[in-house]
């Protein structure tokens, strides 16, 4: 059972950072594409980051010169670290994979359970 776990979130205050993680666990052939994705409240979830299995990274306008979404393959693990928070950064971050379960199946989207970011003014 393939399974993505995220940690880091939290409360913090304007301005500050937090470093979000997301490992992912199970038997798998290949991780293709992860990335970060948001709900803010009352809002649809959102894309943030998403980065290739080659490094190659993208970002949402307002994420740009911010956040930084980096992985470990050897870990299977996506990390977004996020600098000079805002308010309206506050929602549920989901971590998103697309994964090969074996050589000749097709790519599948997995995702984390969310964790909660708060950032106060």
């Amino acid at each position: 059972q393939i399974q993505l776990v995220e940690s880091g979130g939290g409360l913090v205050q304007a301005g500050e950072s937090l470093r979000l993680s997301c490992a992912v666990s199970g038997s798998i052939f290949r991780i293709n594409d992860m990335g970060w994705y948001r709900q803010p409240p009352g809002k649809e979830r959102e894309l943030v980051a998403t980065i290739t299995s080659g490094g190659n990274s993208n970002y949402a306008d307002s994420a740009k010169g911010r956040f930084a979404i980096s992985r470990d393959n050897a870990k299977n693990t996506v990390y977004l670290q996020m600098n000079s928070l805002k308010p309206e950064d506050t929602g549920l971050y989901y971590c998103n994979a697309r994964i090969k379960v074996t050589y000749w199946s097709y790519e599948n989207d997995y995702w984390g359970q969310g964790t909660q970011v708060t950032v106060s003014s």
